[in-house]
């Protein structure tokens, strides 16, 4: 259940307290639970949508600014469009501090948006295996997963266009 709750929120300690709110729920509901599906199944479904309660209650979309970027982050950011090449060898701070930017470009997405990328692109998952995880239909997985794409990459752009500017 942590992993799951670690998917949507970065900092440990509120993926923790989802989590944590998320098994309650779990043990209140357990007789409920009618082993038509695995455990894992049912309680990762719990999981996923108190997460997806606990976003949208906090209608948490910050828009993402270069003034919110850590020096590292905008020194990768600026490194990498003067070099305007992508295929260079990148060392494991590089690593890091793409998958921070990354995240960061990913907390401006809805919860469900960021819910289908995470999976699909992030953890390899298939769109059945993502259906079935949060309950959704095949086709609004892959709805979801185009739309945070597109989302994400004019997230980016935007950054981009903000950062030629200064």
């Amino acid at each position: 259940m942590f992993r799951v709750a670690h998917r949507f929120f970065r900092e440990r300690s509120l993926a923790e307290e989802a989590a944590q709110e998320a098994f309650l729920k779990a043990f209140a509901q357990l007789k409920s639970f009618e082993g038509r599906g695995s455990m894992e199944g049912w309680l990762t479904r719990i999981a996923t949508n108190t997460c997806l309660n606990i976003l949208r209650a906090t209608k948490r979309r910050p828009e993402l600014v270069l003034a919110d970027l850590s020096e590292n982050e905008n020194e990768w950011l600026e490194k990498k469009l003067s070099d305007g090449s992508m295929d260079q060898h990148h060392n494991i701070e590089d690593r890091v501090i793409a998958a921070n930017l990354a995240e960061r470009v990913l907390e401006t997405l809805p919860a469900e948006d960021r819910l289908a990328l995470t999976l699909i692109d992030g953890e390899d998952a298939s769109v059945s295996e993502v259906s079935k995880v949060t309950g959704w239909s095949e086709s609004k997985v892959k709805i979801r997963a185009f739309r945070a794409r597109k989302k994400a990459r004019e997230a980016l752009e935007k950054l981009l266009n903000l950062k030629d500017r200064t």
